[in-house]
Protein backbone atom coordinates (compact mmCIF):
# COMPACT_ATOMS: atom_id res chain seq x y z
CA UNK A 1 0.00 0.00 0.00
CA UNK A 2 2.76 2.41 0.49
CA UNK A 3 3.56 2.90 -2.82
CA UNK A 4 0.05 4.21 -3.76
CA UNK A 5 0.49 8.26 -3.93
CA UNK A 6 -2.62 10.11 -2.97
CA UNK A 7 -3.46 13.43 -3.80
CA UNK A 8 -5.82 15.62 -1.51
CA UNK A 9 -7.82 18.63 -3.25
CA UNK A 10 -9.87 20.25 -0.91
CA UNK A 11 -10.42 24.06 0.08
CA UNK A 12 -11.05 23.15 3.76
CA UNK A 13 -7.82 23.27 5.60
CA UNK A 14 -9.06 21.85 8.56
CA UNK A 15 -10.81 18.75 6.80
CA UNK A 16 -7.88 18.35 4.30
CA UNK A 17 -5.36 17.50 7.47
CA UNK A 18 -7.79 15.43 8.72
CA UNK A 19 -7.85 13.44 5.42
CA UNK A 20 -4.22 13.51 5.18
CA UNK A 21 -3.57 12.26 8.46
CA UNK A 22 -5.74 9.26 8.67
CA UNK A 23 -4.06 8.50 5.20
CA UNK A 24 -0.83 8.57 6.37
CA UNK A 25 -1.65 6.60 9.02
CA UNK A 26 -2.81 3.45 6.63
CA UNK A 27 0.65 3.78 4.58
CA UNK A 28 0.01 6.41 1.57
CA UNK A 29 1.88 8.84 0.28
CA UNK A 30 -0.10 11.75 0.38
CA UNK A 31 0.33 15.24 -1.04
CA UNK A 32 -2.17 18.41 -0.67
CA UNK A 33 -3.33 21.04 -2.90
CA UNK A 34 -5.78 23.59 -1.70
CA UNK A 35 -6.77 25.31 -4.58
CA UNK A 36 -7.16 24.07 -8.71
CA UNK A 37 -3.72 26.40 -9.72
CA UNK A 38 -1.83 24.25 -6.67
CA UNK A 39 -3.48 20.71 -7.73
CA UNK A 40 -2.31 21.07 -11.79
CA UNK A 41 1.05 22.06 -10.47
CA UNK A 42 1.40 19.00 -7.78
CA UNK A 43 -0.03 16.50 -9.42
CA UNK A 44 1.82 17.15 -12.45
CA UNK A 45 4.48 17.13 -10.53
CA UNK A 46 3.73 14.27 -8.31
CA UNK A 47 1.85 11.81 -10.55
CA UNK A 48 -0.37 10.49 -8.00
CA UNK A 49 -2.31 7.29 -8.11
CA UNK A 50 -5.41 8.75 -6.86
CA UNK A 51 -6.81 12.29 -6.63
CA UNK A 52 -9.62 12.84 -3.87
CA UNK A 53 -11.41 15.84 -5.31
CA UNK A 54 -13.51 18.48 -3.79
CA UNK A 55 -16.08 19.73 -6.02
CA UNK A 56 -16.42 23.17 -4.96
CA UNK A 57 -12.85 25.10 -5.01
CA UNK A 58 -11.67 28.86 -4.08
CA UNK A 59 -10.65 29.04 -7.78
CA UNK A 60 -12.84 27.16 -9.23
CA UNK A 61 -15.31 24.23 -10.26
CA UNK A 62 -13.73 20.97 -9.23
CA UNK A 63 -15.55 19.67 -12.08
CA UNK A 64 -13.20 21.49 -14.30
CA UNK A 65 -10.25 19.57 -12.96
CA UNK A 66 -11.85 16.36 -13.06
CA UNK A 67 -12.24 16.71 -16.63
CA UNK A 68 -9.10 17.49 -17.26
CA UNK A 69 -7.48 14.37 -15.29
CA UNK A 70 -10.31 12.25 -17.06
CA UNK A 71 -9.31 13.53 -20.79
CA UNK A 72 -5.34 13.70 -20.45
CA UNK A 73 -4.09 11.35 -17.32
CA UNK A 74 -4.97 7.95 -15.57
CA UNK A 75 -5.39 8.60 -12.26
CA UNK A 76 -8.27 7.27 -10.40
CA UNK A 77 -10.38 10.10 -8.66
CA UNK A 78 -12.77 10.02 -5.55
CA UNK A 79 -14.68 13.82 -6.04
CA UNK A 80 -15.91 14.86 -2.37
CA UNK A 81 -19.35 16.81 -2.86
CA UNK A 82 -22.06 18.85 -0.20
CA UNK A 83 -23.97 18.62 -3.11
CA UNK A 84 -25.97 15.29 -2.63
CA UNK A 85 -28.69 15.27 -5.07
CA UNK A 86 -29.45 12.51 -7.74
CA UNK A 87 -28.10 14.92 -10.66
CA UNK A 88 -25.32 16.69 -8.80
CA UNK A 89 -24.05 12.77 -8.22
CA UNK A 90 -24.43 12.21 -11.77
CA UNK A 91 -22.81 15.23 -13.17
CA UNK A 92 -19.32 14.20 -11.24
CA UNK A 93 -19.37 10.82 -12.63
CA UNK A 94 -20.32 11.88 -15.88
CA UNK A 95 -17.41 14.67 -15.40
CA UNK A 96 -14.23 11.68 -14.94
CA UNK A 97 -15.30 10.86 -10.81
CA UNK A 98 -14.58 7.32 -10.24
CA UNK A 99 -16.78 7.16 -6.92
CA UNK A 100 -18.94 10.38 -5.11
CA UNK A 101 -19.02 11.13 -1.52
CA UNK A 102 -21.18 13.30 -0.10
CA UNK A 103 -20.18 15.06 2.84
CA UNK A 104 -20.27 14.84 5.77
CA UNK A 105 -19.16 11.67 5.66
CA UNK A 106 -17.44 8.97 7.90
CA UNK A 107 -14.27 8.80 8.45
CA UNK A 108 -14.08 4.57 7.96
CA UNK A 109 -16.51 5.24 4.72
CA UNK A 110 -13.97 7.35 3.49
CA UNK A 111 -11.14 4.82 3.72
CA UNK A 112 -12.99 1.91 2.59
CA UNK A 113 -13.56 3.87 -0.61
CA UNK A 114 -10.27 4.92 -1.33
CA UNK A 115 -9.37 1.11 -0.29
CA UNK A 116 -11.41 0.23 -3.01
CA UNK A 117 -9.86 2.67 -5.49
CA UNK A 118 -6.54 1.80 -4.86
CA UNK A 119 -6.69 -2.22 -5.58
CA UNK A 120 -6.62 -1.10 -8.80
CA UNK A 121 -3.95 0.19 -8.62
CA UNK A 122 -2.07 -2.20 -6.19
CA UNK A 123 -3.23 -4.83 -8.86
CA UNK A 124 -1.49 -3.00 -11.88
CA UNK A 125 2.23 -3.87 -12.82
CA UNK A 126 4.98 -2.29 -10.37
CA UNK A 127 7.51 0.03 -11.76
CA UNK A 128 10.68 -1.17 -12.78
CA UNK A 129 12.76 1.27 -11.40
CA UNK A 130 12.25 5.00 -10.27
CA UNK A 131 14.06 7.52 -12.22
CA UNK A 132 15.25 10.98 -10.79
CA UNK A 133 17.50 12.25 -13.36
CA UNK A 134 21.00 11.34 -12.37
CA UNK A 135 19.74 9.62 -9.65
CA UNK A 136 18.05 5.73 -10.66
CA UNK A 137 16.92 3.24 -8.11
CA UNK A 138 16.24 -0.21 -9.83
CA UNK A 139 13.72 -2.04 -7.85
CA UNK A 140 13.87 -5.72 -9.63
CA UNK A 141 17.64 -5.73 -8.65
CA UNK A 142 17.64 -3.31 -5.62
CA UNK A 143 20.45 -1.26 -6.69
CA UNK A 144 21.43 2.33 -7.19
CA UNK A 145 23.20 4.40 -9.95
CA UNK A 146 24.42 8.02 -9.74
CA UNK A 147 24.84 8.79 -13.63
CA UNK A 148 27.41 6.24 -14.25
CA UNK A 149 28.09 5.27 -11.05
CA UNK A 150 26.84 2.60 -9.21
CA UNK A 151 26.69 2.97 -5.26
CA UNK A 152 27.34 0.05 -3.17
CA UNK A 153 24.00 0.24 -0.69
CA UNK A 154 23.49 -2.58 2.27
CA UNK A 155 19.93 -3.66 2.23
CA UNK A 156 19.18 -1.50 5.21
CA UNK A 157 20.38 1.70 3.25
CA UNK A 158 18.50 0.82 -0.24
CA UNK A 159 15.26 0.41 1.65
CA UNK A 160 15.77 3.84 3.53
CA UNK A 161 16.22 5.52 0.33
CA UNK A 162 13.42 3.97 -1.32
CA UNK A 163 11.39 5.01 0.92
CA UNK A 164 12.64 8.22 1.41
CA UNK A 165 12.01 9.08 -2.62
CA UNK A 166 8.72 7.47 -2.69
CA UNK A 167 7.42 10.47 -0.68
CA UNK A 168 8.48 12.44 -3.21
CA UNK A 169 9.79 15.65 -0.82
CA UNK A 170 7.59 15.11 2.18
CA UNK A 171 9.24 15.07 5.48
CA UNK A 172 8.98 11.77 7.23
CA UNK A 173 8.91 10.75 10.71
CA UNK A 174 11.58 8.50 12.12
CA UNK A 175 8.91 6.78 13.85
CA UNK A 176 7.21 7.05 9.53
CA UNK A 177 10.53 5.58 7.97
CA UNK A 178 11.09 3.02 10.49
CA UNK A 179 7.51 1.69 10.03
CA UNK A 180 7.63 1.67 6.36
CA UNK A 181 11.34 0.59 5.41
CA UNK A 182 12.65 -1.73 8.24
CA UNK A 183 8.94 -2.79 9.54
CA UNK A 184 10.53 -5.79 11.80
CA UNK A 185 13.11 -3.35 13.51
CA UNK A 186 12.61 -2.24 17.05
CA UNK A 187 11.51 0.99 17.43
CA UNK A 188 14.69 2.92 17.69
CA UNK A 189 14.89 6.52 16.11
CA UNK A 190 18.64 5.95 16.11
CA UNK A 191 18.38 3.16 13.60
CA UNK A 192 17.03 5.62 11.08
CA UNK A 193 19.81 8.60 11.97
CA UNK A 194 22.48 5.88 11.96
CA UNK A 195 21.69 5.09 8.31
CA UNK A 196 21.10 8.79 7.62
CA UNK A 197 24.29 9.29 8.56
CA UNK A 198 25.78 6.21 6.19
CA UNK A 199 23.89 6.72 3.21
CA UNK A 200 24.88 10.09 3.09
CA UNK A 201 28.28 9.51 2.73
CA UNK A 202 27.71 7.22 -0.37
CA UNK A 203 25.34 10.07 -2.22
CA UNK A 204 25.94 13.25 -1.07
CA UNK A 205 28.22 15.75 -2.67
CA UNK A 206 29.34 17.09 1.24
CA UNK A 207 27.86 14.90 3.89
CA UNK A 208 28.57 17.10 6.20
CA UNK A 209 26.42 19.44 4.40
CA UNK A 210 24.01 17.14 2.82
CA UNK A 211 21.42 18.31 -0.13
CA UNK A 212 19.94 15.48 -0.92
CA UNK A 213 18.91 13.73 2.38
CA UNK A 214 17.49 17.00 4.14
CA UNK A 215 16.86 16.95 7.90
CA UNK A 216 13.66 18.56 8.58
CA UNK A 217 13.61 20.09 11.90
CA UNK A 218 11.22 18.88 14.54
CA UNK A 219 10.03 15.87 11.85
CA UNK A 220 12.51 14.04 10.45
CA UNK A 221 13.72 13.82 7.03
CA UNK A 222 12.68 14.69 3.20
CA UNK A 223 14.45 13.74 0.00
CA UNK A 224 15.16 16.61 -1.83
CA UNK A 225 13.83 15.60 -5.54
CA UNK A 226 13.81 18.90 -6.79
CA UNK A 227 18.27 18.41 -6.27
CA UNK A 228 18.24 15.93 -8.93
CA UNK A 229 15.65 17.50 -11.39
CA UNK A 230 17.72 16.89 -14.75
CA UNK A 231 15.51 19.81 -16.30
CA UNK A 232 16.92 22.53 -13.86
CA UNK A 233 19.99 21.20 -12.74
CA UNK A 234 21.62 18.81 -15.65
CA UNK A 235 24.06 16.56 -14.85
CA UNK A 236 25.07 19.54 -11.96
CA UNK A 237 24.48 17.38 -8.84
CA UNK A 238 26.32 13.77 -10.72
CA UNK A 239 29.21 15.73 -12.03
CA UNK A 240 30.16 17.10 -8.47
CA UNK A 241 29.72 13.92 -6.84
CA UNK A 242 31.43 11.98 -8.93
CA UNK A 243 34.35 14.33 -9.35
CA UNK A 244 35.25 13.61 -5.39
CA UNK A 245 34.86 9.92 -5.81
CA UNK A 246 38.28 8.08 -5.91
CA UNK A 247 37.25 5.33 -8.84
CA UNK A 248 34.70 6.47 -11.47
CA UNK A 249 33.43 2.92 -10.98
CA UNK A 250 32.31 1.46 -7.81
CA UNK A 251 32.40 -2.27 -7.70
CA UNK A 252 28.38 -3.45 -6.40
CA UNK A 253 28.01 -6.29 -4.25
CA UNK A 254 24.64 -7.97 -4.88
CA UNK A 255 21.85 -6.63 -2.17
CA UNK A 256 19.08 -9.33 -0.91
CA UNK A 257 15.91 -8.42 -0.47
CA UNK A 258 15.24 -7.34 2.84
Amino acid sequence: MGAVGIQIVEGNPHLRSLLGWHLQQVGYWVHQSADLQQARDVFLNRQPNLVILDSELPDGDGLEFCRWLQQHHQALILMLSARNSEADIVAGLRAGADDYLTKPFGMQEFLARVEALTRRTRAATAPAFLDYGDLKIDLIQRRVQLKDDLIDLTPQEFSLLYVLAQAGGVPLSRSELLRKAWPDEIDNHRTVDTHVLSLRKKIEIDPRQPSLIQTVRNVGYRFNVEMLDSSTHPNHYSNQKLSQRKSPLRSLSKVAEH
